[in-house]
């Protein structure tokens, strides 16, 4: 069993809160996109029997994530029909793509009830961390940590650039792909400094900065959970047959335009 990342106990509670809301059940199917160890780990932990793991990663035999079962997939481009699982979960993954919308946007249409995300936030203290060295802008430790073959850009030898994301910016790309009701998201904020990291990389500066500002930067995102360095979201999908705005109806299947809302406000050409 590999080391435990540090964003465990955050991830587990993101999954843990999706069940106790009942969005999400231990009967569910599961698809892991950019997955590991750490996830079989934790949906192991919490009862889930039907999870399937995914990624990038041409050393699997399939084997490696037993009872569970493992495929090759890109998160950008899922190879996979629309409503395939219940639930799509990536952890800490979506940053390692070329396009991190273009792979939650996969997340979201192969899953039939919710999307789960863990990923770093945006924030204005991430930003001044990143400038003074505390935090990495590319992931350089994650391919050093895989013997500098694997864990960047699309799990290749090259370092990816540490994507973080924002509230407003997930609810953007949702609205966009989906625009058939407000997007219902649950979000989750969690302040974990890369300590670990930075023993890695040996910055001794920095460690040391950190460690002298840590109660600071832990009283303030107390207060202000914006200014957190982990963002974690769960984006519910809607039920159209219900849940779709007014000037939409369903047609086969399929939302078009509701032509009788739209002439009680507009004037229509027929």
């Amino acid at each position: 069993m590999e080391h435990r990342p540090p964003y465990f106990t955050f991830y587990l509670k993101i999954i843990d809160s999706l069940l106790s809301r009942g969005v999400i059940n231990p009967s569910m199917s599961v698809l892991v996109v950019c997955g590991g160890e750490t996830d079989r780990e934790l949906f192991q932990q919490l009862g889930f029997n039907n999870v399937t793991i995914s990624n990038l990663d041409s050393r699997m035999t399939g084997k490696e994530f037993h009872p569970y079962q493992w495929i090759y997939q890109d998160a950008e481009a899922l190879n996979l029909p629309d409503n395939a699982f219940d639930l799509v979960v990536a952890c800490a993954g979506l940053h390692h793509c070329y396009s991190p919308h273009r792979a939650l946007l996969e997340c979201y249409r192969v899953a039939r009830r919710c999307v789960a995300v863990l990923e770093a936030r945006d924030a204005l203290l991430s930003r001044i961390a990143a400038r003074v060295g505390v935090v990495d802008e590319y992931e350089i430790t994650a391919v050093v940590g895989n013997n500098c073959k694997f864990g960047g850009l699309r799990n290749s030898s090259v370092p990816n650039y540490i994507y973080r994301w924002t509230e407003r910016e997930v609810t953007k790309a949702i609205a966009t792909y989906a625009p058939y009701t407000r997007p219902h998201i649950l979000w989750f904020h969690a302040f974990d400094p890369p300590f670990v990291v930075l023993k890695v990389r040996k910055t001794i500066k920095a460690l040391i900065l950190l460690y002298v500002a840590y109660p600071v930067l832990w009283l303030i995102t107390r207060v202000f959970r914006s200014q957190c360095n982990l963002l974690g979201f769960a984006v519910i999908k809607p039920d159209l047959s219900s849940d779709m705005f007014p000037w939409l109806e369903l047609k086969e299947g399929q939302p078009t335009i509701n032509r009788d809302w739209v002439k009680t406000r507009f004037t229509v050409t027929e």
